[in-house]
């Protein structure tokens, strides 16, 4: 377990458990009604550990116990790749850019993947022991990976090669770069965030309060202000350039697993053992909401780049999305997996699209309850006015009905466009020829009520 004392043994499960895990999740997928809309980033065959968001915000990659990590459409909530090439659990991940992640493993290594592809472009090798946080410079020409061999590893971004190896006297979990990629910041066994200058590798001072190991630390977007999460239930803000502690932060009832600033700057969120997302206001260290969102470990959770979004990684195998100002779950399955669909039957042109829809919405008002409102009397009803349903700040005070023109502009502009802050993730039709069909289909799947 990250941040404790206490050394086990290898943790990786044999190859014969690990096969046996992805084939029961198979089992499910396959098992699941044909057409069924998807939900969740469900795929992996054991514990999924890590999560990442690209800077456009339209990409996740996990990475799981299962040895693999694999890339997802964040809108889509579907898998792109499943980028194998580590011989043991994954336990860090990291965007380089949008075009590349980097993953970091048990067996030692990262690996630097070319997304475009699916396949690695490079290795980074170097750490005798298990590699368990990775990071990327602001600028992106730095890859720092931490391990449990008590060093942080500095690499080239662009080609892989080593660069200066900064070594701690106990293990090392987790790793940021701060104060714009002049600071390497890494937490570890010991409880301390260990700071080193990137240029030079010399050790500039250690952060000093946790009473146990440190699990995950992350830096503001600026750079100055670094937080870490550790075994000893508390979140610390730290200043990175003074090195000294600003607040403590407690709510979880156990082993916090994972932080992340959002990035306004102004708010955090936090999740670890005991299955909760706390999103947290960092002037006054109070919680402003709290989100009950596995019943499992949250090994990892990241926001989306306009922070309304955030992606939780559990025991349970799972990844999901959460709208952060609601604490509503994006694309949750339908409570009646046995739902009508008629749009599997239709032979409109437009129907082959709706389950792009029907992840989130119900095409009747008795339909199964999901993220979005349902679609019943959908023509001519005035954005944000169904009684019942939990809307965004977004939709509140907005005077439009919707209809052709305002459904075209919502799927043409896009939501995060026309609607910001919305809850809706980002999903654009660009062939106005497809968008019209689905509209239409809409038009007559939805009478008036």
């Amino acid at each position: 377990m990250p941040g404790s004392h206490t050394r086990t043994a290898k943790t990786a499960p044999p190859a014969a458990v690990a096969r046996s895990l992805a084939f029961a999740f198979l089992l499910i997928v396959l098992l699941m009604p044909a057409g069924a809309p998807r939900a969740d980033l469900v795929g992996h065959g054991g514990i999924v550990r890590a999560v990442a968001i690209s800077p456009d915000g339209r990409r996740v990659v996990t990475g799981s116990f299962d040895y693999s990590a694999r890339l997802w459409d964040f809108a889509e909530q579907t898998e792109t790749f499943a980028l194998e090439g580590h011989a043991g659990p994954v336990n860090a991940v990291a965007f380089v850019g949008s075009a590349r992640a980097v993953s970091a493993s048990d067996d030692g290594s990262a690996i630097v993947w070319d997304l475009v592809s699916g396949k690695p472009a490079f290795r980074l090798e170097g750490h005798s022991h298990k590699a368990m946080g990775v990071a990327v410079s602001p600028d992106r020409r730095w890859i720092a990976t931490a391990g449990w061999d008590r060093t942080v590893r500095l690499w080239d971004a662009r080609d892989g090669r080593a660069g200066p190896v900064l070594t701690a006297t106990e293990p090392m979990n987790t790793v940021v770069f701060a104060a714009n990629g002049a600071l390497v910041a890494a937490g570890g066994h010991d409880g301390f965030v260990w700071l080193w200058d990137r240029a030079s590798g010399e050790l500039k001072g250690k952060l000093v309060g946790h009473e146990r190991g440190v699990t995950q630390i992350a830096a503001s977007a600026d750079g100055r202000r670094i937080l870490s999460a550790g075994i000893d239930r508390t979140l610390r803000l730290w200043d990175a350039e003074k090195g000294s502690e600003i607040a403590v932060f407690r709510h979880h009832e156990a082993q916090v697993y994972a932080v992340a600033f959002l990035p306004d700057g102004r708010r955090a969120i936090s999740a670890g053992r005991d299955g909760i997302i706390a999103v947290w206001s960092l002037a006054d260290g109070k919680v402003a909401r709290e989100v009950r969102a596995h019943e499992g470990i949250i090994w990892g959770i990241a926001p989306s780049p306009d922070g309304r979004f955030a992606v939780s990684v559990s025991s349970d195998g799972s990844g999901r999305v959460w709208h952060l100002e609601t604490g509503d779950r994006i694309g949750l399955a339908a409570e009646t997996p046995d739902e009508a669909q008629p749009w599997l039957a239709d032979a409109h042109p437009g129907a082959k699209l709706f389950p792009k829809c029907a992840r989130c919405h119900s095409l009747t008002a008795d339909g199964s309850r999901k993220s979005g409102p349902h679609f019943a009397g959908l023509f001519g009803r005035r954005v944000g006015s169904l009684a019942g349903y939990r809307y965004s700040a977004a939709l509140k005070g907005v005077a439009f009905v919707w209809d052709e023109a305002t459904l075209f502009r919502l799927f043409d502009d896009g939501p995060d466009v026309m609607l910001p802050g919305t809850k809706m993730p980002v999903q654009r039709i660009s062939d106005s020829d497809q968008l019209l069909q689905l509209i239409d289909y809409l038009r007559q799947a939805t009478p008036a009520r």
